[in-house]
C-alpha cells in the first residue's frame, strides 16, 4: 500500500517576522486560504487516504499540527525529541510504516510547496509507483523543468530513459549552482530542479540508510524494535538524540545505485521566502503582491503583507518587502530576502525570545 509522509519540522525563519517558532511557516496561510500545511494533505489525500497520511515534526509542533489536520489520527503525527536533518526523518518514518505494512510504499513531502494541479500530481505518483512495481529496488525523486536559471534550488541531470517508463535515470545531482552554471543547466535541457519529493519502498530506503549510513541505520533499528512498545518514547528520545544529522540527498541520494528521476507535471513552487509571495499572489497594476490592507502612492513591485485592521502605506517605494505583525515590522529590499533569517540570528543575540 502506498503511504505518505509529510515532512514539517522546517523554522521558515526567511519568512520572519511572520513566521516564528510557535508557528513557522508550514502553520500559515502564504498562498490561498489553506495553510501550507493543510494544503499539502488536500493535495495527498488525492492519491493516499487520510489513515495512511503522518506528519514528522518538532514535539513543539504536534499540537498545533493535529489542531489544523484534525482529519489525521492524533497519533500520525509524530514529534521529532530533536532536530537530526532529513535522512533520520526519513528513516524514522520509514521504520514506522515497515511496523505495519512491511511492503509499504512511501511518498515524501515537504510541508511547504506549493502544487495546485492535484490531479496532474497524483499522476505522476501513479507513474512513481509503476516504476517500483517492476523494480522494488528503485528509488525515486520528481524533478521541476526549470522556468528560468534559479541559483537557489539544486539540480538533478537526467541520464539513460528507463525502459517500458516515463523515466530516467539520475545521473548526478548538482548543488545550488552559480548564475552561469545555472544558466548552462538551462540551457543543456536535461537538468531539472530537485524537488525534494521522494517514493520508494520503505524496506528499500531502510536498506539504503544501513548499507550508507550504518550508524544511523542502528539508532533507527533500536526505535523500531520499541513500537508498539511502553518504551517506545524514552526509546525514541535517546536514540534520535544520538543520531548525527544528515540530510537525505548527502547521506542515500547521492549514493545509491538506482536513483530514478520523473520529470513533474505540474507546477511547483517551493516557497522558500518572501519572494514566493511575489510568485503566488496576485498582483496590482504596480506589481505589488499585497495581503491585507495597503494603499501604494507611487509604489511598484513590492512585496506587502500585514494583519488584520492595520494598513501599510508605501510612497515612492519600488521593490521592497514590508511585513507588519502584532509585535513586529519587517522593511527590506526584495534583492535582500535571503538577509531575512540573519534577523532571528540577532534576535537570539540580544535574548529576545519573544520575537523568534
Amino acid at each position: 500500500m502506498l503511504h505518505a509522509i509529510i515532512m514539517a519540522g522546517g523554522s521558515g525563519t526567511r519568512f520572519w517576522p511572520a513566521s516564528r517558532k510557535a508557528k513557522p511557516k508550514q502553520l500559515l496561510a502564504l498562498s490561498g486560504t489553506r495553510t501550507m500545511i493543510q494544503a499539502t494533505c488536500d493535495r495527498l489525500n488525492t492519491c493516499v487516504p487520510s489513515e495512511r497520511i503522518s506528519v514528522i515534526t518538532a514535539e513543539s509542533l504536534v499540537d498545533p499540527i493535529a489542531e489544523q489536520l484534525p482529519e489525521l489520527r492524533k497519533a500520525s503525527v509524530i514529534g521529532e525529541p530533536c532536530r537530526r536533518d532529513t535522512a533520520p526523518c526519513v528513516g524514522l518514518a520509514a521504520a514506522l510504516v515497515a511496523a505495519v505494512d512491511p511492503d509499504g510504499v512511501m511518498l515524501v513531502c515537504p510541508s511547504d510547496h506549493v502544487i495546485l494541479d492535484h490531479d496532474r500530481f497524483a499522476d505522476a505518483v501513479r507513474r512513481g509507483e509503476a516504476v517500483i512495481a517492476d523494480n522494488p529496488e528503485a528509488i525515486i525523486t520528481f524533478g521541476i523543468r526549470p522556468s528560468y536559471p534559479a541559483e537557489s534550488f539544486g539540480y538533478i541531470q537526467q541520464g539513460s530513459a528507463i525502459e517500458g517508463h516515463d523515466a530516467f535515470s539520475v545521473e548526478c545531482f548538482r548543488e545550488k549552482p552559480d548564475r552561469e552554471t545555472a544558466e548552462k543547466y538551462v540551457a543543456e535541457g536535461n537538468y531539472l530542479w530537485n524537488s525534494g519529493i521522494f517514493l520508494w519502498k520503505a524496506q528499500t530506503i531502510l536498506d539504503a540508510l544501513q548499507r550508507h549510513e550504518p550508524a544511523m541505520h542502528e539508532h533507527l533499528s533500536n526505535i523500531a524494535q520499541a513500537i508498539g512498545s511502553s518504551s517506545f518514547t524514552e526509546t525514541l528520545a535517546t536514540e534520535f538524540a544520538a543520531i548525527e544529522g544528515k540530510s537525505i540527498d548527502y547521506a542515500v541520494m547521492e549514493r545509491h545505485d538506482q536513483v530514478v528521476v520523473i520529470e513533474a507535471p505540474f507546477d511547483w513552487d517551493d516557497v522558500g521566502s518572501w519572494q514566493a509571495v511575489g510568485r503566488l499572489q496576485p498582483l496590482d497594476d504596480a506589481g505589488n503582491a499585497v495581503t491585507g490592507n495597503h494603499i501604494g502612492i507611487d509604489s511598484k513591485n513590492c512585496i506587502i503583507a500585514s494583519e488584520p485592521g492595520h494598513t501599510i502605506v508605501t510612497i515612492d517605494t519600488e521593490d521592497l518587502i514590508v511585513v507588519q505583525t502584532r509585535d513586529a515590522t519587517l522593511v527590506a529590499p526584495r534583492s535582500s530576502e535571503e538577509r531575512v533569517r540573519e534577523v532571528v540570528a540577532e534576535l537570539q543575540k540580544r535574548g529576545l525570545h519573544d520575537l523568534m
